[in-house]
């Protein structure tokens, strides 16, 4: 696991289709992308980013939600992707990718 806090204008980038890319995997809570963030490497990210940002993929229908029994606890909220989530995922890494290309070669001071 990697501690390293990334600067908070680059994971504003990346956290909406990190997010996605975590439930593409299958349907999850709230702590366990978190989690799951946090195992890839991008840093702790805090209940009160992450769940406005679930909150509006819901409202733009990328995902839909069920509320589940816990064992032994208080219920869960769990968050699973819709078609339209997995298409906004493909479409928003494609455009990372392009765009991430885009920036190395203008920081290697190639030109095309």
């Amino acid at each position: 696991m990697n501690d390293k806090q990334w600067p908070s204008e680059w994971m504003r980038g990346a956290l909406g289709m990190s997010v996605l890319k975590v439930l593409d995997a299958g349907p999850t809570y709230g702590y366990a992308i978190a989690t799951a963030l946090e195992a890839a490497g991008l840093g702790s990210i805090k209940g009160g980013t992450l769940y406005p940002l679930l909150t509006r993929f819901e409202a733009a229908h990328l995902v839909t939600t069920e509320w589940r029994a816990g064992d032994g606890g208080p219920g869960r909220k769990y968050f699973s992707l819709t078609d339209a989530g997995r298409a906004e995922l493909a479409r928003q890494t494609a455009e990372w990718r392009a765009f991430t290309t885009q920036t190395l070669t203008h920081l290697n001071g190639d030109t095309q």
